[in-house]
């Protein structure tokens, strides 16, 4: 046996699986096959700020640029931090104590469980949810408790799906809101419930909010906005979505002192920082061009909307989604009638059209049935992917 069984229980991931099935598709495709549109990562086409992206080039011009970078070689990016968080919320932050540099957010919602949990203690994931919130409890040895999330109750947490004494058994509940990948922003009243539980059952509450500033209608929930978040919260913000900055991998946590000096001992142990350019590059992004996510929405409006007429033309029908860069679409009613799983109109779709979406189930047992598209591409270019599978979905219907 030369891997662990917690190996196992990680499993392969909905991104590795569709990986696999996108490289089977490009090595395959013949002539007379369509090139692949990869609808399936929310890996934008937008442009970072250039302003970020020249900082970071001249930083890579100085001395030290390329040597390991410690947590003491932060703190200029912790004190832009503590002055973002100012600004956005004006909440005051200590950068010392409450701030840490990530490298990306999904480090922190993986590495977490790790420093608050042992092994066999009780977390909590909303379902579906984005992948790493399930691995990182797994890693853990977790016990993984879910609180599905429906449509027809708009998508908010039921806090009641849980007994008195399950909540009494959980030590870590993981949010986030906006919400990928059903794409809906949320509620500030869900943080504050969950914030409220937190303090009457004594655990931790983690919220991921790499999407703070793409909400395409209304306010997006903040954990930085609740009461008690220095007591017993922990929040993610990420730099990869608004700023368009993802495979720069830069990211941060925001939370209570012990959550921070936790997570910061274990990262001094597997990992070490961004090099002092690319935190250059955070830096310019925060201070100079903190609106860059605002001026980004409206490209993502108009996506979504014509991605949607376009779709509801071909027939099928989804929900109006209230966050930037995703669809997320049912399962059509003739496919369901065929027996058909989202991991099976995901591989249709991607075989007879070159389309490329994530299954929902990926995300959790409640995404079963759900696929979900991201916008990164031009609105004209998804368009004419949605137009390429007529011919083949008429057949169906």
């Amino acid at each position: 046996m030369l891997t662990s069984k917690r190996l196992h229980r990680l499993g392969s991931g909905v991104f590795d699986r569709n990986d696999q099935r996108k490289q089977r598709y490009r090595e395959s495709a013949a002539a007379s096959r369509l090139p692949l549109v990869d609808l399936s990562l929310g890996s934008t086409d937008l442009d970072p700020p250039p302003q970020a992206v020249a900082s970071m080039a001249a930083a890579l011009q100085r001395p030290g640029s390329a040597t390991y970078c410690l947590h003491a070689g932060t703190r200029p990016l912790r004190e832009a931090v503590r002055a973002w968080c100012w600004s956005r919320f004006e909440v005051e932050v200590d950068p010392d104590r409450e701030v840490l540099l990530l490298v990306g957010s999904q480090e922190g919602t993986a590495h977490l469980p790790l420093a608050v949990l042992n092994p066999g203690d009780a977390g909590l994931i909303l379902d579906p949810s984005y992948p790493s919130h399930q691995g990182g409890l797994l890693l853990a040895d977790a016990r993984i408790e879910r609180l599905a999330l429906e449509a027809v109750q708009g998508w908010r947490p039921r806090w009641d799906q849980l007994s008195p004494s399950v909540w009494d058994e959980l030590r870590l509940m993981v949010m986030g809101f906006p919400h990928n990948p059903t794409a809906q922003v949320g509620e500030q009243i869900w943080l504050d419930e969950a914030m409220d539980r937190a303090h009457r059952h004594d655990l931790v509450l983690a919220h991921d909010n790499p999407y703070l500033d793409l909400a395409l209608d209304g306010e997006a929930p903040a954990l930085l906005r609740t009461a008690g978040w220095r007591e017993r919260g922990i929040e993610f913000f990420s730099l990869s979505k608004g700023w368009c900055l993802g495979g720069f991998r830069l990211a941060f946590a925001v939370g209570a002192e012990p959550l921070i000096t936790a997570l910061r001992q274990l990262k001094g142990v597997v990992d070490f920082n961004q090099s002092l350019a690319l935190q250059q590059g955070a830096i310019t992004a925060l201070t100079e061009v903190p609106d860059w996510p605002r001026r980004i929405v409206p490209v993502y409006r108009e996506r979504r909307d014509r991605t949607l007429t376009a779709l509801q033309r071909l027939g099928w029908q989804a929900p109006v989604p209230s966050m930037a860069l995703y669809l997320w679409l049912p399962v059509p009613p003739w496919a369901r009638e065929r027996g058909w799983s989202d991991e099976d109109l995901a591989a249709a779709l991607l075989d007879h059209g070159g389309l490329a979406l994530t299954p929902g189930s990926g995300f959790g047992s409640a995404g079963a049935g759900w696929l979900r598209l991201a916008l990164v591409q031009p609105a004209e270019e998804l368009e004419a992917a949605v137009a390429r599978l007529e011919p083949w979905w008429r057949q169906q219907c």
